[in-house]
């Protein structure tokens, strides 16, 4: 699989461009900002898009929704439980931000679904407690997982924000993502990539 990771936006949130070799079909998962940039890329890539993915609503993933979905013209994907969220801008307004408010979706995501890009099939997760729609897209034969703000290298997302739960992200991180082979790369919303592997025998959240 062909992955890109731009780093976008006022708190360095990360976008990723994931393509099949193949096909050249591709998805954008969290466009949080700059678009143009994304496109570019997109365009230097030599993809088709098919899809804009969303984890989660929060502004700093949602952003850049509207000037790429409005350039791209492919169906936005997201839980419906993060609507609400979502038609509040992602809670910009909250962090004294604005940008343009993102198109509702085409499509609402629940565990189980498949959403097809040439070769490959991502496998959407339920994972919430970060907020309470999140999910993430995982990719089994090709062990990538792109989850949005659940388990990042030696950190987990943040719950202290409306709709969190720490006791459900501990639950999601444990029963949907540990349970994945230890190879599998993991593509987070913040930071770098790392594996399941490496966060079982070092995350400090999950040794306590």
């Amino acid at each position: 699989m062909l992955v890109k990771q731009l780093t976008v936006g006022a708190v360095q949130t990360n976008c990723y461009i994931a393509g099949c070799e193949k096909t050249k079909e591709g998805v954008i998962i969290d466009p949080g900002d700059n678009a143009p940039l994304i496109l570019e890329m997109v365009k230097e890539m030599g993809l088709t898009i098919k899809y804009v993915l969303n984890t989660h609503a929060h502004f700093d993933h949602i952003m850049a929704n509207a000037e790429v979905v409005e350039a791209t013209g492919v169906p936005l994907a997201i839980h419906p439980l993060e609507l609400p969220l979502l038609r509040q801008n992602g809670g910009a307004a909250l962090f004294g931000l604005s940008g343009r408010p993102s198109p509702d979706p085409d499509m609402a995501l629940a565990e189980g679904d498949t959403i097809s890009m040439g070769q490959y099939k991502f496998e959407v997760l339920f994972t919430p407690g970060h907020t309470i729609g999140h999910v993430s897209f995982y990719e089994p034969n090709a062990h990538i997982i792109f989850d949005g703000d659940v388990l990042f290298a030696q950190g987990i997302g943040r719950t202290d924000l409306p709709g969190g739960s720490y006791d459900t992200l501990m639950r999601s991180i444990r029963e949907k993502l540990l349970v994945l082979p230890d190879e599998t790369i993991v593509y987070s919303g913040h930071g770098p990539v790392t594996t399941i592997g490496q966060e079982r025998i070092s995350n400090p959240w999950l040794l306590q």
